[in-house]
C-alpha cells in the first residue's frame, strides 16, 4: 500500500549554473510524488527554478513542471553558445568544469573589479533576462494557487530584504533577485533599485512560516557553509567571502529556529501560539570542489551532470529521512549551525 505524499516547503538557494543541481532535486521530487510542495522561497537561480516550476505545474501538474524545468535549463545552455565566457582548452583537457583558465572569463573578472556595469554595459544587456522572458508565463505563475511562491531581492537604498509574492511576481522581480551588482545594473521596480536577494537571504525562510499547511522546510543548499581549507589566492579569498556573506542571513534564521524550537520543547513557549519548524537539508559533497567560475558555465553536459547529482541527492535524502518529515527535523540545528 502506497503512502500518502507528505507536504513540504522548499527553500532554494541561488548559485548561477549550480542551480541545475536544484533542478535535479525538483525533478526527482516531482517524478517520485512522495511529497507535495506547498511553498517555495527562492533567491537568484532558486527564484528562477521556483517560477519555472510554478508555470509548468499550473498548466500540467508535476509532468508539466518537469518539462518546464528542462526546457528552461536547455534554453539557458543554448543562449550560452553565444557567450564568450566558455571553458578554455586547458580546462577541458584537465577535465575541469571551471573557467579559471579562460582568457575571456579572466578579462571579464578583472574588468568587473575596476568598472561598474553602468560603464562596461551601458545598454544593460542581459541575455538571461531574454531566456526567462521567453520561457516563463508569469500570468500562469501568479495564477498558480496550489503553490505559494516567494522571491527575495535586496533593496539597494534601505539595505533591507524585499520579498515578492502573489501578484508581485514578475519578470523584473525575478531579475532583481538575480542581479549581481558588479555584473548588472540595479533592477528598478516602482522606482526602487534592487540587487541580488542573496545578500539578505539565500534564501529567506521566514516567508514560509505560517503561510502553508506544512511545518517542514527542506533547504536545497548549493553554497557550502563550511570549508576545511584556508583560501590563499586572491580569487579564493574573494569567493570564500562571498560564500560567507550569502550564507550569513540563512545561518541567523537557523539559529532563531533552533532557539524557538528549544523554548517550545522546554515548555517556555506555548506550541499553539508558535509554530515548531522541522528543518531538512539536501546538499551534495560533489558541489564543494567546484570553483566559483563554474557558476557561469552553462554547457549542457555540465548542467545535466549537476541535474543528475541533484536527483541522486534528493533520492538519498528521502530514503534516509522520509519518516522524519512531519515529525521532527532531520538535521541537528544546534550542532550544524551554532
Amino acid at each position: 500500500m502506497s503512502k500518502a505524499p507528505k507536504p513540504i516547503n522548499l527553500a532554494l538557494q541561488g548559485g548561477g549554473a549550480h542551480g541545475a543541481f536544484t533542478w535535479g532535486v525538483l525533478d526527482w521530487m516531482l517524478e517520485s510524488r512522495r511529497f507535495v510542495i506547498e511553498g517555495i522561497s527562492g533567491t537568484s537561480a532558486g527564484a528562477m527554478n521556483a517560477v519555472v516550476l510554478a508555470d509548468g505545474f499550473h498548466k500540467d501538474g508535476e509532468d508539466g513542471a518537469r518539462e518546464a524545468l528542462e526546457r528552461f535549463w536547455k534554453a539557458v545552455s543554448d543562449q550560452a553558445w553565444l557567450s564568450p565566457l566558455r571553458r578554455s582548452p586547458i580546462d577541458i583537457i584537465m577535465g575541469q568544469w571551471s573557467l579559471d583558465m579562460s582568457p575571456s572569463y579572466l578579462a571579464f573578472d578583472i574588468a568587473s573589479r575596476f568598472a561598474s556595469p553602468y560603464e562596461f554595459n551601458p545598454l544593460n544587456i542581459n541575455p538571461l533576462r531574454d531566456v526567462v522572458e521567453a520561457t516563463v508565463d508569469f500570468e500562469a505563475v501568479r495564477a498558480c494557487d496550489r503553490l505559494k511562491i516567494f522571491i527575495s531581492a535586496t533593496n539597494v537604498q534601505s539595505g533591507k530584504i524585499k520579498v515578492f509574492s502573489d501578484g508581485e511576481i514578475t519578470l523584473d522581480a525575478v531579475m532583481a533577485s538575480a542581479c549581481l551588482p558588479h555584473v548588472f545594473q540595479a533592477v528598478e521596480i516602482d522606482g526602487v533599485p534592487y540587487w541580488d536577494g542573496g545578500y539578505m537571504g539565500n534564501p529567506p525562510l521566514f516567508p514560509l512560516f505560517g503561510t502553508t499547511g506544512s511545518s517542514d522546510t527542506v533547504l536545497v543548499q548549493i553554497n557550502p557553509v563550511e570549508r576545511k581549507e584556508t583560501p590563499r589566492t586572491a580569487r579564493e579569498i574573494l569567493n570564500r567571502l562571498n560564500e560567507i556573506t550569502f550564507n550569513s542571513t540563512l545561518l541567523r534564521e537557523m539559529r532563531a529556529i533552533e532557539f524557538v524550537t528549544r523554548l517550545i520543547e522546554d515548555g517556555k513557549l506555548e506550541a499553539g501560539h508558535y509554530q515548531k519548524v522541522h528543518m531538512h537539508r539536501i546538499s551534495a559533497t560533489e558541489l564543494n570542489p567546484l570553483q566559483a567560475s563554474s557558476k557561469v558555465n552553462a554547457e549542457w553536459r555540465f548542467l545535466t551532470h549537476l541535474r543528475d547529482i541533484g536527483r541522486k541527492a534528493a533520492q538519498d535524502w528521502a530514503d534516509e529521512n522520509y519518516e522524519a518529515v512531519g515529525t521532527r527535523s532531520s538535521i541537528d540545528l544546534r550542532a550544524e549551525f551554532l
